[in-house]
């Protein structure tokens, strides 16, 4: 038993709580080798001193294979917590049980991703003494919003789940074992309670990529809201005709799975997602007088949710005659086609990249360039859950000479030119930007530091950092902290060369770049149609004002395709690691995107 000296000890142990509960922060992260040290000394579970900061909002500790338990009382101690992030550490449902236990009102926001969970804890619907308790009691989650269960073992979901968190809109459990979809996690027809609303009637985003799901069950049509569903890379031999009756799906992925129907494995690798629910619709092939039948009952049904959801079938009609267009210039059809040779040692410690070069865009009217760019950082916060899943950089084409090398450097001898700075080692860098970090946490009292301060820890305990180095030996990206002042956009950049890196997958630096594309592309349609106010914008940015276009020249603009140049990625022997965008990629963004290939 400690006494009063050994608790003086745990808390100089952990400055950053102490520093936390000083400054009145709201957000904290903890990351790195020394604080995955400090767990395994503490036992592999939080430390006590954690409880004591009940003014968190946001809390983040992740990349921890010493931390096993949450340690009891975490709910009840942070009752405003609305993001809690605990990513790729050893938690167990028994380690998670007593943490979440109880009630944690504000969450919004919980990622349990990478952490080896062979079954759901209690509080989130697994199997435990609470699951009956919870079948009557008030949910645990009232305002979860976003639940991240990719890269664990799990095997089956229950149906707790939609008891303890009814008002989910993303549900994430790629790279698992599941077998069937929605399989236990919805309630059987008519069992317990009605639920207001149905089950899950906020939930527009579900991805089961990558796990063994050999059953797609019609009963996902019971999903109102499902907008976007992925379980590429499984098993399935067949598609329910169901999934033609959810009545908001715009984008799915069924790739990588065996179909007996192979005209339909076909228009799944290469079709839209539109095409592919009316081949469903219409029965696929040699269905019988029965099966019309009872789609002639679902087109009713669908009818009658298209009125009462405000007439989705005439937006669908609105959003094909206005679809984008974009064009893929193979690399056999390059005269200069750029390449990037990957060295080896990048496999453990940024393994993943894609790249593609984007020709055509316009950013010199108005505000495209500031649209351009917050666009850029939205992805960031979203898709790319703040850089930890996949990092984006674009540069200016004219400005770069190829081949390129996607390498690593020790921190002390890789050089570059960040955005806004003077050259600058990469050592030195971060050590900058960590006393910028600090000092903006004192200005504001709280861990909410902004821009490039707040990817820091991802490189924690890194001996070597990634870069991209152009053919003149210059740095141009130095991912996930900042790419280089040299190829910077400008409003007269007209040509991109456009890089994704992930340390998570190859498949997440894909799904990113194609909803890139498909943004810039929108950006692009928007600029063209003039729909800016640039006049009432006080910023420098609108003094270059619209381009002024009769109506026949803005319509032969807008029907001019953006042009995407496949981009290889080679070993340093020459042989081919990736190649963008492939026969496969952009399909996850067609029904919104017109692919000539």
């Amino acid at each position: 038993a400690g006494g009063p000296g050994s608790a003086m000890a745990a808390a100089a142990a952990w400055p950053e709580l102490e520093a936390a509960g000083r400054e009145r922060r709201r957000e904290l992260s903890l990351a790195g080798a020394a604080v995955a040290e400090r767990v395994a000394a503490g036992g592999g579970r939080l430390p006590a001193a954690l409880l004591a900061l009940p003014l968190l909002q946001s809390l983040e500790l992740s990349g921890c294979a010493a931390l096993r338990e949450l340690g009891p009382g975490l709910a009840a101690a942070l009752p405003a917590l609305h993001t809690l992030v605990l990513r790729g550490n050893a938690l167990g449902p028994a380690g998670l049980g007593a943490g979440l236990g109880g009630q944690l009102p504000a969450l919004r926001l919980l990622d349990l991703s990478g952490n080896g969970l062979e079954a759901l804890p209690a509080a989130l619907g697994g199997a435990g003494p609470a699951e009956e308790e919870a079948a009557v009691a008030a949910p645990a989650f009232p305002q979860l919003r976003s639940l991240n269960l990719s890269g664990n073992r799990l095997r089956e979901l229950g149906p707790g789940l939609v008891r303890a968190a009814p008002q989910l809109q993303a549900l994430l459990l790629s790279g698992n074992r599941l077998r069937a979809l929605p399989g236990g996690l919805l309630p059987p027809a008519g069992g317990g309670a009605a639920l207001p609303g149905g089950p899950f009637p906020l939930l527009s985003r579900l991805e089961a990529a990558d796990n063994e799901v050999e059953e797609l069950g019609a009963d996902i049509a019971v999903l109102p809201a499902l907008k976007s569903l992925d379980v590429a890379n499984n098993q399935l031999r067949e598609l329910p005709a169901a999934l033609a009756d959810c009545p908001r799906l715009k984008e799915a992925n069924f790739r990588g799975n065996q179909l007996k129907d192979k005209r339909l494995e076909k228009m799944v690798n290469g079709c839209q997602t539109k095409a592919i629910l009316e081949y469903l619709r219409a029965g696929g092939r040699g269905k019988g007088k029965a099966e019309s039948a009872r789609e002639e009952v679902r087109k009713k049904k669908r009818e009658k949710q298209q009125k009462k959801d405000g007439g989705d079938g005439e937006q669908d009609e609105l959003e094909e005659a206005s679809k984008l267009l974009v064009k893929v210039l193979h690399v056999s059809e390059n005269p200069v086609p750029l390449v990037v040779k990957a060295s080896p040692g990048v496999k453990d410690v940024r393994p993943f990249i894609v790249c593609c070069v984007l020709k055509g865009v316009n950013l010199k009217p108005g505000n495209a360039l500031k649209r351009f760019l917050s666009a850029q950082t939205k992805l960031h916060e979203d898709m790319c859950e703040k850089r930890t899943a996949a990092t984006i950089a674009t540069h200016d084409l004219q400005l770069i000479k190829g081949p390129l090398l996607y390498d690593v450097q020790p921190p002390d001898e890789l050089k570059i030119t960040p955005l806004g700075r003077k050259e600058i080692k990469a050592k030195d860098l971060l050590r900058q930007l960590q006393l910028e970090a600090e000092e903006q946490r004192k200005q504001k009292k709280r861990q909410n530091v902004s821009g490039l301060h707040k990817y820091l820890q991802l490189l924690d305990g890194k001996d070597n950092y990634p870069c991209l180095v152009d053919a003149e030996g210059v740095v141009i990206s130095f991912p996930p902290i900042t790419n280089s002042e040299k190829t910077k956009i400008r409003k007269h950049t007209r040509d991109l060369f456009l890089e994704v890196t992930s340390d998570t997958s190859l498949q997440i630096c894909k799904d990113v770049m194609d909803t890139l594309i498909l943004k810039i592309a929108e950006l692009n349609r928007l600029t063209l149609e003039n729909k800016e106010d640039s006049g009432s914008d006080n910023e420098s940015d609108a003094l270059c004002g619209p381009v002024n276009l009769n109506p026949s020249q803005n319509v032969q603009l807008m029907n001019l395709p953006l042009v995407v140049e496949q981009v290889r990625v080679v070993d340093t022997d020459g042989n081919l690691k990736v190649l963008y965008p492939s026969k496969t990629d952009l399909t996850t963004v067609s029904s919104l995107l017109t692919v000539i290939r």
